[in-house]
């Protein structure tokens, strides 16, 4: 590799993608994640019931999810500002396309199809850009460029909540579409190609599948998946019946949010210095520990502290995540292979929720559903446990650019 090409990787052009990938996480996560604000007016105007009205969410997730080994691939092969670019415009129309729709099963194909593409095309092509144009400080990077998420989170609900009372939930909707799709545009049209690129080396998907890293870290990111969404859905239901008020109840999915961003961008800072793969083993270990906690709370600050240390364990999950898979399996077809992990996301977040809610109807306690995620987090962190033995060293310059075993 030329000086030249080196000379590239952790420059200020690179911090310009980290830019990019912040602004579209921040725009597509903080309108998919203000869903909640929508949820009763569209449960009224719609006559469903809770679950039907819900679907429209978990759909929406599962499909992102699903489609991140397509965005990935076509990231890799036609370039990343394409597919985001795309994104945006399918983004904006499903949104619009919702505004005007009578019939909640139209809902679910206009804003699952909508949103989860919008946002499958903005997630994988993103964080592998970043993840390709750093070596030294590539965790750092991603922790940045991810904290997005935790800052559209706590950002774009309140803003949503505002519009909702002014204009009605079809006309934010209609806002939403039109300022999200300019924003992702935006970003698209700021990244690049990172120097090395997937088409300048073979790339063996079905063979890292097969490798028992890639397994490993299929099954944790399943099993966390079923514990993450348990609290965005039942958590403000749950601190009422303790006696907390509505906005009080409320404001504790914001802390989540927040408390993301510091852990997004504390562990992912950490990571360069102590190493990816043991920290973000520690971050399961917070997760599963903050289900610990809830499981016991029954008090308001209890519960915040549950927030706090749940919120630090998921932005460190989500940070570390992408630079754990270089470290292990190089950058080139970064993208590709993000996407195809990631689909243990859907999958999990289709389980969890609706699983925790059987649990409540059949017990008609919270705590035995709080008990059931606690379980799949600490599995999770179990399954992690391999990692220590399967992988190599923490990434050198060497390991950062390229796949293991990769001769180049």
């Amino acid at each position: 590799m030329s000086d030249g090409i080196l000379a590239e990787f952790d420059s200020p052009r690179a911090w310009r993608m980290v830019a990019a990938a912040f602004l579209s996480m921040f725009t597509t996560y903080g309108i998919a994640y203000s869903f909640g604000a929508f949820f009763k007016p569209m449960l009224n105007e719609f006559g469903a019931n809770l679950a039907g009205t819900a679907v429209v969410f978990s759909l929406t997730v599962f499909l992102w999810s699903m489609l991140g080994p397509l965005s990935g691939h076509l990231s890799d092969r036609l370039g990343p500002r394409r597919v985001m670019i795309g994104g945006a415009i399918v983004f904006g129309a499903g949104l619009i396309v919702t505004a005007h729709v009578h019939r909640l099963w139209l809902a679910y194909l206009s804003y699952g199809a909508g949103v989860g593409v919008g946002v499958a095309c903005s997630y994988v092509p993103a964080v592998s850009v970043v993840g390709g144009w750093f070596m030294r400080r590539r965790t750092m990077a991603l922790g940045v460029a991810v904290a997005g998420i935790g800052c559209g989170t706590v950002c774009v609900a309140p803003i949503a909540a505002a519009l909702i009372d002014r204009f009605g939930w079809r006309t934010t909707y209609e806002i939403f579409g039109l300022v999200g799709t300019v924003m992702i545009i935006a970003a698209g049209a700021m990244v690049e190609r990172a120097p090395v690129h997937a088409e300048a080396s073979q790339f063996d998907l079905r063979s890292m599948i097969a490798t028992p890293a890639f397994g490993w870290l299929y099954i944790s990111t399943m099993l966390i998946s079923v514990a993450l969404f348990v609290p965005f859905v039942y958590l403000p239901a749950f601190a009422r019946g303790e006696g907390a008020s509505r906005i009080a109840a409320a404001v504790l999915v914001s802390l989540i949010g927040g408390s993301s961003v510091a852990g997004r961008l504390g562990l992912g800072a950490l990571g360069d210095r102590v190493g990816v793969v043991r920290l973000y083993q520690l971050s399961f270990v917070a997760l599963a520990l903050s289900y610990g906690i809830w499981l016991v709370a029954h008090s308001y600050g209890t519960l915040v502290i549950f927030t706090i240390v749940m919120g630090t364990g998921y932005g460190g999950y989500v940070a570390l995540g992408p630079a754990v898979a270089a470290h292990i399996f190089g950058t080139r077809r970064l993208g590709t292979m993000l996407g195809t992990l990631y689909t243990s996301n859907g999958l999990g977040a289709l389980v969890g929720p609706p699983l925790a809610g059987m649990i409540i109807d059949r017990t008609g306690s919270y705590r035995w559903a709080i008990a059931f995620a606690f379980a799949a987090a600490g599995l999770s962190f179990a399954a992690l446990v391999p990692l220590t033995r399967l992988v190599p060293a923490e990434a050198s310059t060497a390991s950062a650019v390229a796949p293991v075993g990769d001769p180049t």
